[in-house]
């Protein structure tokens, strides 16, 4: 991976820990923590949730998602992958099964 490569996800990891920061969730990047942490996600702080992050201009959105599946098979956590390209919103996947579970446990809560 080149050197800008890598600052460019190094800057968004940090740009997606900000806005999470900022909803409240005490998140931080897993890099700066040389792995010490025993989970694989880009970023850490939301609850049952594995990030992995991308911001790229060549949207791979199912082989990132296998990442995340595989990154997140030992911890359970859902897989969730934060992506953008330039000059565009940040967006958010995550298979289809999992949502419907976030929006059943809504409904549990709100009864």
């Amino acid at each position: 991976m080149p050197i800008n490569s890598k600052q460019k996800g190094a800057r968004y990891e940090r740009e997606i820990v900000g806005i999470l920061r900022d909803h409240g969730y005490d998140s931080r990047r897993t890099a700066q923590y040389c792995g010490n942490t025993g989970d694989a996600a880009d970023v850490v702080g939301l609850p049952n949730i594995h990030i992995e992050c991308k911001h790229q201009e060549k949207l791979q959105i199912y082989e990132w998602m296998e990442q995340a599946i595989r990154d997140s098979s030992k911890s359970g956590k859902i897989p969730v992958v934060f992506f953008r390209k330039n000059n565009c919103e940040n967006l958010v996947t995550l298979r289809l099964e999992d949502f419907l579970s976030i929006v059943a446990e809504w409904e549990i809560e709100g009864e």
